[in-house]
């Protein structure tokens, strides 16, 4: 019943922890990924990610961790081109449809769906995006 106790506990470095705290941070890491890559339980990363059972030297470690979570949640202005006039759009597309054009590679579609049906609208446009 207690067989698992008979492997000793496993210490590591603080330098083993940077790195893996360093893996968690790249842009897209998972940390059960970052985790798995290491040989190490997610749960143990999770807990390193907190603070706990890991002080970093001199706070250098976790002001670089706090600058990187902030610089991914920074928000960033995107320039949109010029509405289109109502006046512009196609004869056969009335004043109060949905338009939808879809390009992937040589392929492109144009879609025209009344607002009436937009919950239709809806359902087509998830299945096109799975």
């Amino acid at each position: 019943m207690n067989e698992h106790r008979k492997l000793p506990r496993r210490r590591h470095s603080a330098q083993f922890k940077r790195e893996v705290l360093a893996a968690c941070n790249e842009l897209g890491a998972s940390v059960a990924g970052v985790a798995l890559a290491f040989g190490l339980n997610a749960n143990l990363v999770r807990q390193w990610r907190r603070g706990r059972g890991f002080k970093p030297a001199g706070g250098a470690a976790m002001a670089v961790t706090s600058v990187t979570r902030e610089a991914q949640q920074q928000f960033i202005a995107l320039s949109m081109p010029q509405a289109v006039a109502a006046s512009a759009a196609p004869a056969n597309v009335g004043a109060g449809d949905i338009r939808i054009e879809v390009r992937r590679g040589a392929l492109q579609v144009s879609v025209s769906w009344p607002q009436a049906a937009a919950a239709d609208c809806a359902i087509w446009l998830r299945e096109l995006l799975k």
